[in-house]
């Protein structure tokens, strides 16, 4: 069931960013299915030359209507993607989904509150954006410049469990998860192509950034797996692969990181020295590792103490 909020603007309106001169504006679009088309991100922290289009980020065409999924992450970033989008088709875009709370996946949905569509998120989005928008907005901004990172968009209308989107003789399902990489992601499964965009319930080549539950994230990437898909579209990564062996790398990280830590635990090594020798056998198979792997260990081992 879709249930239905009010929207809260801040910063500037789309026209008044320049998008030129920004890496994400030569962004190519890749058409993984029919009507499906995705714009890779960079495997890069944020910073003034990528715009913050750091995640993958996309659309889907239906006969009626376009379906947004993470919208980018800045305001310019949005804008980009959005100006791609007008290039494929000039059907109206009545649907965005916002996947979770991090930066990387929301701030571009600025750039389509001209179209006056539903922002879309998990039932939990909103406290998340209350609790975090306005600081991350802040960070975004120190990193990129005053008015670039864009307006906190909150959902218009939210998921507590499912919900489907009908864009003209194409039905999107949308999920909410419990906690996992955080505790309101959202996926998207479009069953005519089995194309299944999980966002960042899904890294392949990036190192995975935990902001939920260690074992949440492994029981819903299981449930993940009982859908049908084809393929997916990871939040990290490349713009497509073959699901679920697509997986394969992540779930033996986080395996890896439960077991580990579970030991470390039984020996009463404590946090700090843990941070340093859990799962540090996976430094060298992950792109930023070191700057995201000791803060996952950490949250880890908080979750795992009192089992």
């Amino acid at each position: 069931m879709l249930h239905r909020r009010h929207l809260l603007l801040g910063g500037l309106c789309a026209c008044c960013l320049p998008l030129t001169r920004t890496r994400a504006s030569s962004f190519i679009l890749t058409e993984v299915a029919p009507g499906i088309h995705v714009r890779r991100g960079v495997d890069e922290d944020a910073s003034p030359g990528n715009a913050d289009a750091i995640a993958n980020a996309g659309f889907i065409v239906g006969q009626e209507s376009v379906l947004v999924f993470d919208p980018g992450g800045s305001l310019g970033d949005g804008a980009a993607l959005r100006a791609m989008i007008r290039e494929k088709t000039q059907l109206p875009i009545r649907t965005v989904v916002l996947n979770h709370v991090h930066p990387d996946h929301i701030f571009g949905a600025g750039a389509f509150l001209e179209d006056k569509p539903d922002f879309i998120g998990h039932a939990r989005l909103p406290a998340a954006l209350a609790a975090r928008g306005d600081y991350y907005k802040q960070r975004l901004e120190e990193i990129l410049g005053a008015g670039a990172a864009g307006p906190v968009v909150m959902p218009t209308l939210d998921v507590a469990d499912a919900a489907e989107v009908d864009l003209g003789e194409r039905v999107v399902r949308l999920k909410a998860h419990g906690p996992a990489h955080t505790d309101n992601d959202l996926s998207v499964f479009d069953a005519e192509t089995g194309t299944l965009f999980p966002s960042d319930l899904l890294f392949v080549g990036r190192v995975p950034a935990l902001d939920g539950s260690l074992n949440g994230w492994l029981a819903e990437l299981e449930a993940l797996k009982r859908i049908g898909a084809a393929r997916a579209v990871p939040g990290h990564g490349p713009e497509q692969v073959n699901w679920p062996a697509g997986a394969a790398d992540l779930e033996r990280y986080l395996r890896t990181l439960v077991e580990e830590t579970r030991q470390a635990v039984r020996d009463n090594i404590g946090i700090e020295a843990a941070v340093e020798q859990v799962a540090a056998g996976e430094r060298g198979r992950w792109t930023l590792f070191d700057a995201y792997h000791g803060r996952n260990v950490t949250q880890a081992y908080k979750e795992l103490e009192w089992e």
